[in-house]
């Protein structure tokens, strides 16, 4: 019990290093990680900033509407923050999405219950960004941006899950005995999935079985908005495949933790209302969704690194595939209409 009274001070356990070499980082060119994450942070957060914008036109409960406000002055600072870096480099400000992207004077297309289930949703996507920068930047004035990015979002994410909860807007995670002892594997059939002696899931399978449920439950009542507004056939079409896709997919995931009695969480499609007028042009509900099903191969990726079990390795893998073809279908959309900004990449020099 001697660190239950400790600060959750990281140099309480760590001496810190007293290097002086900030100056000398600052001005070096940016690294492609350094160009890269800071590019994907700028287009991310514009394309957010006019969704939660639009949102907040029609937001009446007080404490999701606090919510919807931190979230978009997080938006806006991270834009004006990454702007700064590029100006510094004299570096093109990435167009990203501007409010030529959003009708504001739109009737609802959400309830408000959705927009914290939204809220969580997109925020577990930035703070993969934000993670996945902090171990491979090398500038300290970028690297404590992203950690700065990290914490704010941790925090925002917090906020979401309280009001989640206390709203009683989504049930808690499942709740599995604890251990009386420790245990070791000493036999084959751990793995197995479809024949056998198949034993129950462990705990880090339900955690992402029952992430990647609430993920698709909002992805999937995100797109039927989506799709009810879509003015474009083509597009309108891939969503519709979207949305059987992700439907699929929230079973499949479901099933395995009924069959285990474990509680999952439930489809939240009734939050979209009939509205036919759309909010958003086709060109950031498109890439909205490339984008956001993009990072579900992250998810993925994730979840199979830390499965034991044959036939959820299976799920995962179809799962992935029919993703990865979505992603390229939208892809080739995006280029198709000249809406698919590049990200900086190497010199040519063929």
């Amino acid at each position: 019990m001697e660190h239950a009274d400790k600060e959750l001070n990281p140099f309480n356990v760590m001496k810190p290093l007293n290097l002086s070499t900030r100056e000398q980082d600052e001005s070096q060119p940016l690294t492609v990680v350094e160009m890269g994450k800071l590019w994907t942070t700028f287009v991310g957060n514009s394309m957010s900033s006019q969704i939660i914008s639009y949102f907040l036109q029609h937001c009446e409960d007080v404490y999701i509407k606090k919510i919807l406000e931190n979230a978009l002055a997080l938006t806006k600072d991270f834009l004006q923050r990454v702007e700064e870096f590029f100006k510094k480099e004299n570096f093109p400000i990435p167009k990203g999405f501007t409010q030529e992207d959003i009708n504001f004077g739109a009737p609802r297309l959400y309830e408000d219950e959705f927009y914290v289930h939204y809220l969580k949703y997109v925020a577990k996507g930035g703070m993969s960004i934000y993670a996945v920068a902090i171990p491979l930047v090398i500038r300290e004035d970028i690297r404590e941006f992203f950690i700065y990015a990290n914490q704010c979002t941790t925090i925002l994410l917090g906020q979401i899950n309280s009001v989640l909860y206390d709203k009683k807007l989504i049930e808690k995670p499942p709740i599995i005995p604890t251990p009386e002892k420790n245990d070791f594997i000493n036999n084959q059939n751990y793995l197995n999935g479809w024949f056998g002696d198949v034993r129950p899931l462990h705990a880090m399978e339900i955690v992402h079985l029952y992430d990647n449920i609430e993920n698709n439950t909002t992805s999937k009542a995100l797109l039927l908005g989506f799709y009810q507004t879509v003015k474009d056939e083509k597009i309108k079409t891939l969503f519709k495949r979207g949305l059987d896709m992700t439907d699929k997919a929230v079973k499949q995931f479901s099933e395995k933790l009924h069959i285990e009695n474990l509680p999952t969480p439930s489809y939240i499609d009734h939050l979209v209302t009939t509205s036919t007028y759309p909010p958003f042009s086709d060109k950031i509900m498109l890439y909205h969704k490339f984008d956001m099903f993009s990072l579900k191969l992250r998810s993925f990726g994730n979840s199979l690194a830390v499965n034991g079990r044959r036939d959820i390795a299976a799920l995962y893998g179809r799962a992935t595939v029919n993703v990865g073809l979505f992603v390229d279908d939208a892809a080739n959309i995006l280029i198709d209409k000249g809406w698919l900004e590049s990200p900086p990449k190497a010199f040519e020099r063929s």
